[in-house]
């Protein structure tokens, strides 16, 4: 069983940054997910271990960066230029193949962390 623990959430004011850090008890290819009230979950991010192929959703491209360190099996998402329409709660998500957009495609789910950004 694939353990996630997210860190690195909380409140930042706008054009902010924050860093969100998801360790994993194996390696997979790993995603970042959103949901804000209301809201259905959304793909924000993903990377493949092999090769570091990343994946953004067009609307955090240029702003967030995806990364891993696989020596720690850890995954992170930098996140700048935050805006409040980024505010949700923020999941680290895992699987198997390569990435997916697709949250259906990961088996394996952090608990989540708030990410709240202020006007």
């Amino acid at each position: 069983q694939v353990q996630l623990v997210e860190s690195g959430g909380g409140l930042v004011q706008a054009g902010g940054s924050l860093r969100l850090s998801c360790a994993a008890s194996s390696t997979y290819a790993m995603a970042w997910f959103r949901q804000a009230p209301g809201k259905e979950r959304e793909f924000v991010a993903a990377i493949n271990w092999i090769g570091s192929h990343t994946y953004y959703a067009d609307s955090v491209k240029g702003r967030f960066t995806i990364s891993g360190d696989n020596a720690r099996n850890t995954v992170y998402l930098q996140m700048n230029s935050l805006k409040p329409e980024d505010t949700a709660v923020y999941y680290c998500a895992a699987r198997d193949y390569n990435s997916s957009p697709y949250s259906d495609d990961y088996p394996y789910w952090g608990q989540g962390t708030q990410v709240t950004v202020s006007s």
